[in-house]
């Protein structure tokens, strides 16, 4: 069978499942549509342009092999694929991984050899041996005026603190190094199972952001943080990081700074004073990165209110950033605000500026890294060059540490270097010999 992964890591983390699965049952995973009996196809539908390489990865499925089942967060529009795609075999929305499993079953039935197929204790992972996501809850309590994900994906769902921490030990036993925890709101952890505790390690843990931070940081790999919100509870993680049980990490999608457009947006913690509480983390945690991700153009959005986003850039000197052009999304809240508009030139110009603002942030907070030592894991090399990651950088989405004359180096293997240079976004490195 061939599998087609889109979208973010916690999709990936769905595919995961269902090819651990199908692997167990003896299925094998073809590396091209020729080779494949039948496709399925994981889909991404938060955002139009997501929606658009959904249909076009499920076209080109169809094309090169004819037989396709569609899963994922578009599939909880169903009729928007069929449009386009009446020939699928089966559509599934997110996280209904038997529905899946039972239609391969139906359209290609297994032949399971159950001396020959084994699967590893990890499961099948589509990551690099050396890190893996750890998936904590499903689903989000929020209702943000641009978002549709709860409506895709339903409200908070955690996983038992024991089945996470379970997991995660695994993982570390397999030799993973980096174990990068995803949700929707990783600090909502465990409010829906009214926080209750488990044994490991023969310990009661509660259900809890910092108590789960607390048992991960115990499994002596890199522990990085995605999906944080800037409530009061994590200044009790930035603790954890000081001491350095978890990467001084923290991913935190601010998304606004204006006031007006942030309660527009219906965001969680709009209210609160987030300038004060970055400082205050960067005094127990100096070595404290925090990326962030955030939206111009929002329905509404003022000359002014983008000022206030700019100023509150300076000010905050984010480490990492992104930043998008809203776009309307089929069934979000936003669509009914009475609000203006922002053209498209208009939007695209305010995401240039924002853009050019937090290179310049970035580089200065590199420049300060010069000269100092610090400890990188190695994703990949090229050449002689081994390109890799300090712990303020996650993979696919935040900058790398370029290590000279180091071929001789393992992917997957730690490596101290010194710094020797930094431009916008990435390090360049020399081994510490």
């Amino acid at each position: 069978m061939g599998f087609v992964s889109l979208g973010c890591p916690k999709a990936l983390v769905d595919s995961e499942r269902i090819l651990t699965r199908l692997r167990a049952e003896g299925y094998e995973v073809a590396a091209t549509y020729g080779a494949a009996d039948l496709v399925v196809v994981n889909t991404c539908g938060f955002i139009e342009a997501a929606v658009d390489e959904s249909l076009d990865a499920i076209g080109e499925a169809l094309a090169e092999n004819g037989k396709v089942i569609v899963t994922g967060c578009l599939g909880a529009q169903p009729q928007k694929i069929l449009d386009r795609h009446p020939q699928v075999l089966k559509i599934t929305g997110p996280q209904r991984y038997e529905e899946v499993v039972a239609s391969v079953h139906e359209h290609l039935p297994p032949k399971h050899e159950p001396f020959v197929d084994l699967v590893p204790a990890q499961g099948v992972r589509l990551t690099p041996r050396h890190y893996a996501y750890l998936k904590i809850s499903e689903g989000c309590n929020h209702r943000c005026s641009f978002c549709i994900i709860p409506s895709m994906r339903g409200d908070l769902v955690s996983r038992p603190i024991g089945e996470v921490l379970r997991e995660a030990e695994q993982l570390a036993r397999a030799g993973v190094k980096e174990i990068l925890v995803i949700s929707q709101d990783t600090s909502a952890y465990g409010v829906d199972l009214k926080y209750a505790a488990q044994p490991w390690r023969d310990v009661e843990r509660r259900a809890r952001f910092f108590d789960l931070a607390q048992g991960l940081g115990e499994l002596g790999v890199w522990i990085r943080l995605h999906y944080v919100y800037p409530y009061p509870h994590v200044d009790k993680v930035i603790e954890l990081m000081s001491d350095g049980r978890v990467l001084p990490y923290l991913d935190i999608p601010f998304q606004h700074a204006s006031a007006r457009i942030l309660k527009l947006m219906k965001r969680p913690a709009a209210s609160a004073n987030t300038l004060e509480r970055i400082a205050a983390w960067r005094r127990v945690a100096p070595d404290l990165t925090i990326r962030s991700t955030f939206i111009v153009g929002f329905p509404g959005e003022t000359e002014q209110d983008f000022q206030e986003l700019l100023d509150w850039l300076r000010a905050a000197q984010l480490d990492r950033v992104g930043c998008f052009e809203y776009s309307p999304v089929e069934g979000a809240a936003a669509n009914e605000l009475r609000q203006a508009a922002v053209a498209p030139e208009v939007k695209a110009e305010r995401r240039a500026r924002f853009m050019e603002l937090s290179a310049e942030i970035s580089a200065g907070r590199l420049a300060r890294k010069v000269g100092r030592t610090m400890q990188v894991l190695i994703d990949r090399l090229e050449g002689d060059v081994a390109v890799a990651r300090s712990s303020s950088d996650a993979p696919e989405i935040d900058g790398t540490v370029r290590i000279l004359d180091a071929k001789h180096l393992a992917v997957g293997s730690f490596a101290q270097v010194t710094i020797t240079a930094a431009g916008a976004y990435d390090l360049e490195a020399r081994l510490v010999r």
